[in-house]
């Protein structure tokens, strides 16, 4: 269950980066630019680590 909410949860993160990453570069804001990356950061982070906990299984 969680290899499936830490995918769930890095896809949203990343989606919600990316749209955060466009409306900075839209507004020529660079300090929202920068959330939006951290933001796809963090995402690409919940994914893999999700990726992780199902090739562990319940070895861990």
């Amino acid at each position: 269950m969680g290899e499936f909410t830490d995918k769930l949860k890095g896809h949203a993160n990343e989606a919600v980066g990316k749209a955060k990453r466009v409306i900075g570069d839209a507004l020529d804001r660079p300090d929202i630019q920068a959330e939006g990356d951290a933001q796809e950061a963090v995402g690409d982070f919940q994914k893999a680590k999700g990726t992780v906990k199902g090739a562990l299984g319940d070895k861990i």
